[in-house]
């Protein structure tokens, strides 16, 4: 009879923390910790708030800055020269190939912006996939 009553102890000793451990784990993960209008989130140990400082802190995408400075260098040249430079980014960042359409295409609204639609057509050449010429057609 003990031997019995020793062994489903040894059991409970052993279950009962794992039980407990799952369940607070399950029960954490339930929580909303943040509403969604609020834009405050109480973290495990303190609540921090984010605001438009914070966000303008993060780092950006390699290829959100690269599309900046080649706007800003279409504006300030010709897109000739930005296109250029965006296929000699994407030969030296094979990692920025697949965001090379979306940069030609936003090269391709500052043309239109800048020259017009008749003038802008005039730099396209086959980068990306000719995604300029389409930027500028979608933007016309």
């Amino acid at each position: 009879m003990t031997h019995s009553v020793r062994r489903i102890g040894r059991t409970l000793a052993f279950v009962l923390p794992v039980v407990m451990v799952l369940s607070g784990t399950l029960a954490v993960t339930a929580v909303p910790w943040a509403a969604s209008n609020s834009d405050s989130q109480l973290l495990a140990a303190s609540a921090r708030s984010v605001s438009d400082a914070d966000a303008a802190a993060k780092p950006r995408a390699p290829q959100d800055v690269l599309r900046d400075r080649l706007v800003q260098e279409l504006r300030a040249k010709d897109p000739g020269v930005a296109l250029t430079h965006l296929q000699r980014a994407v030969e030296g960042r094979p990692s920025l190939a697949k965001h090379c359409m979306s940069i030609a295409k936003t090269l391709g609204k500052a043309a239109v912006d800048k020259y017009g639609p008749t003038r802008a057509h005039r730099f396209s050449r086959p980068v990306c996939d000719t995604s300029f010429a389409s930027g500028v057609a979608q933007f016309s």
